[in-house]
This record gives structure tokens, C-alpha cells and sequence, in this order.
């Protein structure tokens, strides 16, 4: 017995694929832009949206039939600047630096447009459980470019991963330092983001023809 039906499942892969957040809706860039100079704060933001696009979006549908239309938009800010708040406060009692660093960032989600865009667009005419699995899904596909972004940001600009050397020393020239090896220092710019996200794209939009536009 499948624990997810066919259409259950489009909902978590379709975002991963052919319909994700940011390559294909252009959703969510700023993010991209902004934490993704490291791996380690990428992951983190990846999880944290996780979290709050999953339970916002239950939320959301289990309140959808009481909520005025006219002040839809209000709750739907109440809901999701709450679980950032919970997202914030967790963050700085267990990782206090990795809270430093991402700063207003984690604030930014509550006005993140994929967020809103899924209650608006789902949510409201949806059941919890569905609704569930498309903010989990929506929120992985974003998570995954994030991800992705971070891992070559960080590993070609500094020639790290997590903060450890994984190139080798390159002070002491170990490694591929020793083969005439050199960071990258236009990765850790904010404008490397938006070129990685366009080969993302690309290779993307490569693989499927259906994705070109005419």
C-alpha cells in the first residue's frame, strides 16, 4: 500500500523539478542572493522555510473557512511572522552565531513571496494534509537551489565546506593549492548567486524542452 497517492506525490515533486520556486517561477531570489556564500547558512534557511511553509500552510487550511476574505491577507501575515518568531527564538537559545549571521534574514522570511504565494494559492482551497504536503514540497524545491548555490559558492570562493578545508592549506599550498590552485573570490559576491542560479536554469531548461519558452 503506497503511503502517497500519484497526485499526493506530484505535490512534493513537481517543486523539486519542473515547477520549482525560484528557476521556473523566479520566486524567492533575494534569499539566494544573500545567505548563500556558505553552505552551512544556506541549510539552515532551507529547513527553517521548510518548517514554516509546512506548518503555516496547515495552519492556514485548517483555518480557511473562518477566516473574512477581507483580512485573509492580515492572518496570513499573523500566521507566518509567528512561526518565524519561533524560527528566530530557536535559533539564537541553540545556535547563537549561525543566528548572528543570518540576521534579518530568518525577519525576511515573513515576507518571503513563495510563503504567501502557497497560502494564497493552495491553502485556502485546500485540505491539511494537502496542503501539508505542497508546503513541504515547495519549500524542499526552494531549499534544494539554496543548497546547491552554497555548496559552490563556499567551495569555490573559500575552498571550504562547513568552515572545514577540503581543497587543502591555502597558506601552507597543500592540496590543489599545491597544484597552482586559487580561490575564487567573486563566488562569495552576491552577484555569483544570481549567475549559479542562471546554470542551474540552464542545465535545467537543457534537460526539459518543454520548459523553453517560445
Amino acid at each position: 500500500m503506497r503511503l502517497l497517492s500519484k497526485k499526493d506525490s506530484k505535490l512534493i515533486m513537481d517543486p523539486l523539478a519542473d515547477n520549482n520556486p525560484i528557476t521556473i517561477q523566479v520566486l524567492g531570489i533575494c534569499s539566494a542572493l544573500a545567505i548563500t556564500a556558505q553552505l552551512k547558512p544556506s541549510i539552515v534557511m532551507a529547513v527553517s522555510v521548510i518548517f514554516v511553509m509546512a506548518v503555516g500552510n496547515v495552519v492556514i487550511s485548517l483555518m480557511r473557512n473562518i477566516i473574512p476574505s477581507k483580512i485573509r491577507i492580515i492572518v496570513q501575515l499573523v500566521v507566518v511572522a509567528t512561526l518565524v518568531i519561533i524560527v528566530d527564538q530557536v535559533l539564537k537559545a541553540y545556535a547563537y552565531s549561525l543566528s548572528k549571521e543570518l540576521s534579518v534574514f530568518i525577519g525576511l522570511i515573513i515576507t518571503n513571496c513563495i510563503i504567501m504565494g502557497r497560502f494564497e494559492a493552495f491553502a485556502l482551497a485546500n485540505g491539511p494534509w494537502r496542503s501539508f504536503l505542497d508546503g513541504v514540497g515547495n519549500a524542499l524545491g526552494y531549499g534544494v537551489i539554496l543548497i546547491i548555490v552554497g555548496f559552490f559558492r563556499e567551495l569555490l570562493g573559500s575552498g571550504t565546506l562547513f568552515g572545514f578545508k577540503v581543497l587543502g592549506d591555502p597558506v601552507e599550498r597543500t592540496g590543489l593549492y599545491a597544484l597552482g590552485y586559487e580561490n575564487n573570490g567573486f563566488m562569495v559576491l552576491p552577484p555569483m548567486a544570481l549567475i549559479v542560479v542562471g546554470i542551474i536554469i540552464w542545465v535545467q531548461r537543457s534537460r526539459n524542452k518543454e520548459l523553453i519558452e517560445d
